[in-house]
Parts: C-alpha cells; sequence; structure tokens
C-alpha cells in the first residue's frame, strides 16, 4: 500500500465526525478561541461536528506521537484508529480539561499494540513510507536527509523522541505541546533542549 497524502488523510477522517446537518455547536461559530472543554462536553452529548473539530486540533499530536513509534506509513493508518477508539470512550473522560492528554494515552497504546500484534521483523522499518514535512533547522534539507533525520530521532530516548517529532515533523511550538499532551511547559523545554543536543551529536557523527 503507498503513502496516503497528508491532505488526503485528513479529509478522510475529518469528514467522519463533522455531521453538518444537525449542529449543537454551529461549524461557523467555531474559532480557536473556544476551549477544548466546550467541544469536549458538547462531543460527549453527541455533537459529531464538535469532535470532528477536536480532531482538527489534535491530529497533528496524534501522528507524531505515533510517528515516535511505529513506521511512517503505519502511522498514517492508526490515526484513523486512535479517534475512532477515543469516541465510544468519550463519555468516560471526567475532566474535559485533560482531553489531550487522554487522547495521548490512546494513541501511545495504539502504538503498543501495534507492535504486539506486528512480527517483529517487519514491526518498525525505519524507512517504509514517507514523511512529507521534516522542519530540519538546517534550511535545505531534502528527503533523504529528512528520513535520516527522523531516524536519528526515533534512535533517541522516549523522553526526547516524541517532543522532537511533534516539533520538526509536526510544526507544533513548544508551548502547542505543552498545552496538547498536558505537560508542563517546563519539561517540554527540558526536553526539546537536550533531545536536540544529542540529535545533533548524532548528526554530527552521520
Amino acid at each position: 500500500m503507498g503513502a496516503v497524502s497528508w491532505a488526503a488523510m485528513t479529509s478522510s477522517v475529518a469528514a467522519r465526525f463533522a455531521t453538518l446537518d444537525r449542529l449543537t455547536l454551529k461549524s461557523a461559530d467555531i474559532s480557536p478561541e473556544i476551549a477544548d472543554e466546550s467541544l469536549v462536553k458538547a462531543a460527549q452529548n453527541g455533537d459529531r461536528a464538535a469532535f470532528g473539530h477536536l480532531y482538527q486540533r489534535y491530529v497533528r499530536m496524534v501522528h507524531g506521537i505515533l510517528l515516535a513509534r511505529v513506521p511512517a506509513i503505519a502511522a498514517e493508518d492508526l490515526v484513523h484508529d486512535v479517534f475512532l477508539q477515543a469516541l465510544p470512550r468519550l463519555a468516560s473522560l471526567r475532566d474535559a480539561s485533560c482531553f489531550g492528554s487522554w487522547l495521548a494515552t490512546i494513541a501511545r497504546n495504539r502504538a503498543t499494540d501495534f507492535h504486539r500484534r506486528t512480527k517483529p521483523e517487519s514491526s518498525f522499518d525505519q524507512n517504509t513510507g514517507t514523511v512529507e514535512r521534516v522542519q530540519e533547522p538546517q534550511a535545505g534539507i531534502g528527503l533523504e536527509d529528512g528520513m535520516a533525520l527522523l531516524n536519528a530521532v526515533r534512535d533517541l530516548p522516549d523522553a526526547y523522541r516524541e517532543p522532537l517529532i511533534l516539533r520538526f515533523v509536526e510544526g507544533m511550538s513548544g508551548p502547542e505541546i505543552a498545552a496538547h499532551t498536558g505537560l508542563t511547559h517546563g519539561s517540554v523545554r527540558v526536553n526539546l533542549h537536550r533531545g536536540m543536543q544529542m540529535l545533533r551529536q548524532k548528526w554530527e557523527e552521520r
């Protein structure tokens, strides 16, 4: 199966949840200023469009968490699974403000489940699939170097791998990573800094 483009993957999953005929929150009224809590509570009351907006806010985080743990082509497919698993479980989320960290846990568990069900020799082929938007700090990086960079990040400890992929592949800022994953700003800042130091060392050795 060939790699699915980012735009196609995003559109296909979002379309599953955005039922525009019956809205509790009208699409035109949804803005970045609307808190996650409002969208979560609306989605818990059956508003699929609200869940669609949560998808749009969190799809980069979910994709990045998966990409830190599974092959690129598998990450694209598993994004669908994470949101489809989250939807029926949403009613069990007691604190709506914890949606991001709750969803991140589902994504990490889905990646673990992927490896549990996949043959060891094929579970983590580093070069399977493509990554379209590696944002390496050095300008002019090509696809081959981009994949090499991704592989170097994947060799880092878990604490550094995930935030670096969210930062440089998904294009999320440090504050965005903290807000979406439930981590503190300080821990994200430290992990990005230390991870970049380790990554630069690996990159220079390469």
